[in-house]
């Protein structure tokens, strides 16, 4: 039986999106009756559309009777886990011919990394960049050359990108195509504690460069649960994978057997009608924010998902996630909520006994549509290949494989979901709980306020901040700053706390996939530049964040909205950033996803 607060949650979803819904679901009906595909291009359309194509691919293109498939590419050589795509066209074109179909690249899409940018200018446009890349994903597919969409994306903005710009395009059958992390490196014990060597003075850049390589050291996605692997989970939870494939290794034989799978399926699915539109709904967008709730996703997510469900005609806000959150257990540790990586994850039962034990238990909508059939069944197995190579799937983990890295949720590690909302007279902001622990939840204490995160470390070095307080860092939201991530402040504050300071963050910015142990309350909406008490607030304030009543309040709110508040900080130049100026003054609230759509 469904839990009733996911059927309450649910049934209010649809509701609030019932016009927006049936709006998009009118749209999608019309291309998909429309034929809107190179049948109806005329003969000088279609021959600059397949003019670099072989003669055997041209006469199949030209009969447009086979289906032709749409790669949409974030490949490149900077990102690990995007370089294992640079030989997937190739893969997938080899693939269709097998199955009597053809494939083009139709476009690809900028890849960040977040990684890179830390606290540099760049990431000032690292959140802007998951709009630009929905652009780019629906310019790709506006050719009307294409049955069908294969996806490769991984990381952060890539893949939520992709898949707004795909729902434009949802009367297209459309399977996400993973290409799997890189092999464990360095303990993440290891990792954190060269870090805060480093942020401690105790060793130098060589050392920190060595650290950080022996971690980072191969093609493939980073090992941790932040992000880029969230992503790959929401897509399982979605129905948008192939069962199973998020975590397996790039360069293995298992691995491109799957990308060969999503092939044939893509195809089955044109033929079988099977398009996005009917695979993503209200339900499917539920259990995905179940699914960040019960593994401890990243944060980024309270933003992405938002941003997804409006693409598809649905509206989900912040309430929904904690309403949410009080009943999806928490039944995963991998860091930084734990010392597993997504390797050990995938080894302990991975994503097949998670959904496994969340719908075993009411957790989760079993009734939805996937790329691979109806019901989410076929998600609790995993693929294997046989003794010619040939791949099958077969029932996953039935029992947690390593109680210390996956649980089931009727044993959780904890009863509550791995992120909280938190609310007062400061505004509306999330929490990442699943990392913290417990006696850290309340910090109440003054307030040391930053208008940029420069400020923050300089006055650590300075010895300034060794003392409880809670570091208030504004002017980072969506239309100021574009959101930078924050995470370059994490090695800091986790260094204070470790000193047995009480320490919390709060702000208008983001923080990261891999939040850790200090409490933080991100994506405080309103932003400083809309107003409110964050442009008011002063260095010796005293705010409180307690993450167990789920408020965010400020003591002496009426004397403190009676000053004046601080200038609106003038947008920063350089590094291109003066070209998203009118664009981040269109950015929608945090909870509404800080979406220029």
């Amino acid at each position: 039986m469904l839990h009733h607060t996911i059927k309450k949650v649910t049934d209010r979803i649809i509701e609030r999106s019932s016009e927006l819904r049936a709006e998009y679901l009118n749209q999608m009906l019309e291309a998909e009756l429309s034929v809107v595909h190179r049948a109806k291009l005329d003969c000088g359309n279609l021959a600059h559309g397949f003019a670099a194509c072989s003669q055997h691919e041209k006469d199949l293109l030209a009969a447009s009777e086979k289906p032709n498939l749409a790669i949409v590419t974030a490949y490149n050589d900077m990102l690990s886990a995007h370089k294992p795509y640079e030989h997937y066209p190739q893969l997938i074109r080899d693939a269709a011919l097998k199955y009597g179909a053809t494939a083009q690249v139709a476009g690809g899409v900028p890849a960040m990394c977040d990684g890179i940018t830390q606290g540099q200018p760049g990431m000032d446009l690292s959140l802007l960049s998951r709009d630009v890349i929905a652009f780019s994903t629906v310019v790709a597919l506006s050719h009307n050359m294409f049955d069908g969409t294969l996806c490769l994306g991984i990381c952060d903005k890539i893949v939520p990108g992709q898949l707004i710009g795909s729902l434009k395009f949802a009367h297209l059958p459309t399977i996400f195509v993973p290409g799997g992390p890189m092999t464990t490196g360095i303990s993440n014990d290891e990792k954190a504690e060269i870090r805060n060597k480093f942020a401690q003075g105790l060793i130098g850049r060589e050392e920190l460069l060595a650290g950080e390589s022996a971690s980072y050291h191969s093609a493939g996605t980073c090992t941790f649960y932040g992000t880029a692997n969230s992503n790959q989970m929401l897509m399982e939870m979605m129905g948008l994978h192939l069962p199973s494939s998020s975590f397996v290794n790039p360069g293995t034989d298992l691995r491109t057997a799957l990308n060969e799978e999503a092939v044939r399926q893509l195809i089955e699915n044109i033929k079988n009608k099977r398009p996005l539109y009917k695979v993503i709904d209200e339900k499917s967008m539920v259990n995905a924010i179940i699914g960040l709730l019960a593994t401890g996703g990243s944060t980024n997510h309270t933003l992405h998902l938002p941003a997804i469900a409006k693409a598809a005609g649905i509206i989900i806000d912040w309430q929904d996630f904690a309403e949410l959150s009080a009943v999806i257990p928490s039944i995963t540790k991998v860091y930084p909520n734990g010392k597993a990586d997504i390797n050990h994850f995938h080894a302990a039962g991975g994503m097949a006994y998670v959904i496994r034990t969340l719908r075993d238990n009411g957790l989760m909508h079993d009734e939805v549509n996937t790329i691979v059939g109806e019901g989410m069944a076929d998600y609790t197995k995993e693929p294997k290949l046989d003794s010619v190579g040939k791949i099958y799937f077969t029932e996953g983990a039935v029992e947690s494989l390593d109680k210390n890295i996956i649980r089931s949720a009727d044993e959780p590690f904890n009863p509550e979901g791995g992120i909280k909302l938190v609310q007062g007279n400061l505004g509306k902001a999330v929490v990442k709980v699943s990392a913290v622990a417990p006696e850290n939840y309340v910090v109440e204490a003054e307030a040391v306020v930053f208008d940029d995160q420069a400020d923050l470390l300089a006055a650590f070095k300075k010895g300034e901040l060794h003392k409880d307080f809670v570091a208030v860092l504004r002017f980072q939201g969506p239309k100021a700053k574009g959101m930078p991530e924050l995470h370059k402040l994490t090695p800091t504050l986790s260094v204070l706390q470790n000193f047995g300071f009480k320490v919390a963050l709060v702000t208008d910015g983001r923080m990261s996939g891999a939040s850790g142990k200090v409490p933080a309350a991100i994506h405080l909406s309103p932003e400083a530049i809309d107003g409110g008490i964050l442009p008011r607030l002063q260095t010796g304030d005293i705010v409180r964040l307690d993450c167990n009543t789920g408020t965010l309040e400020c003591k002496n709110y009426e004397a403190i909205m009676k000053r004046e508040a601080v200038p609106n900080p003038q947008p920063e130049k350089g590094m291109g950033r003066e070209l998203f100026d009118r664009v981040r003054m269109l950015l929608t609230s945090s909870e509404s996803g800080a979406s220029i759509f």
